[in-house]
């Protein structure tokens, strides 16, 4: 018996159903499949494992953190020469792993989750930083830590830190109120975490381009990713009455406002739904 091949989103639905055994690279190097089906995601996993290698080859047993970290950051960002893509950001390229492998450009994240595969395999305890409007890295020394932008290779202090956070608050308008920490905004995040924020930046990408279907294939993607999240049934279901799944759209309001209740905007949810089941029978097909 011959066996067809997952899609995509059942192979990604097959890497993330369980947070144990999610890799996070593998995973996020599947996110390019919607643009390009036949990608062989082992066969990108293989060419970071060869870069990997050739950094494991300059370190010895005694190798102290310091000093893989700084071998780490100028194999990346000198030798290697990944940096941020500054000519085109917005770029959709720039969230497909594979092809920041190409060009050595992309953007925070991207380049952050290549950044931590080569730190484990360094031997280095690293993890993702979800900061306000710019992912980072961050690497356990001793009883201290060192935050990297992997967007340039720079190690930041508590000042600039603190500084890129003021910007952001301005900048977003935050409210006087909300005066949380620095340490708030420094908490690892994790594999799902980073995923749904690589999702969510595609997602904005395809927005401004108006390009609905791909914008509905992220979106089934991150309704996967956090299938207990109400707000991304709501999204998808907003996308689908746009493109005349009406079905489908009801079952997402539907499954919103049962988890929503009160929500803000459940009223306007429930006036639409009510459209939707309103259709003839034929368009609810």
């Amino acid at each position: 018996m011959q066996f067809a091949a997952p899609s995509p989103l059942e192979y990604f639905a097959s890497l993330v159903a369980d947070d144990g055994s999610l890799n996070l690279l593998e995973a996020a190097i599947s996110l390019a499949q919607d643009e390009q089906p036949d990608l062989d995601v082992q066969s990108v996993l293989a060419e970071v494992d060869a870069l990997s290698l050739r950094l494991r080859r300059r370190l010895t047993p005694d190798t102290v953190p310091a000093e893989r970290l700084r071998l780490l950051l100028q194999f990346f960002h000198g030798e290697l020469g990944f940096a941020g893509n500054l000519n085109d950001y917005y770029a959709a390229e720039n969230s497909y792993v594979h092809r920041v492998l190409v060009t050595r450009r992309g953007i925070p994240i991207t380049l952050g989750v290549l950044l931590l595969e080569l730190a484990e395999q360094a031997g280095l305890r690293a993890s993702g930083v979800a900061f306000p409007g710019h992912f980072l890295v961050k690497v356990r020394m001793g009883l201290g830590e060192v935050v990297i932008d992997p967007f340039t290779g720079d190690e930041l202090s508590t000042s600039r830190l603190d500084e890129r956070l003021a910007v952001y608050r301005r900048a977003s308008q935050w409210p006087a109120d909300l005066d949380l920490p620095l340490e708030f905004f420094l908490r690892p995040a994790a594999p799902r975490q980073i995923l749904a924020r690589m999702l969510r930046n595609l997602r904005e990408v395809h927005r401004a381009a108006g390009d609905m279907p791909r914008q509905l294939a992220v979106q089934h993607r991150l309704v996967c990713l956090l299938p207990d999240d109400p707000v991304e049934r709501r999204e998808r279901g907003g996308l689908l009455e746009q493109v005349g799944d009406m079905q489908a759209a009801a079952d997402d309001f539907g499954v919103y406002l049962q988890q929503r209740a009160d929500a803000a905007d459940a009223e306007d949810i429930r006036s639409r739904l009510a459209a939707l089941r309103r259709r003839p029978p034929q368009a609810l097909q």
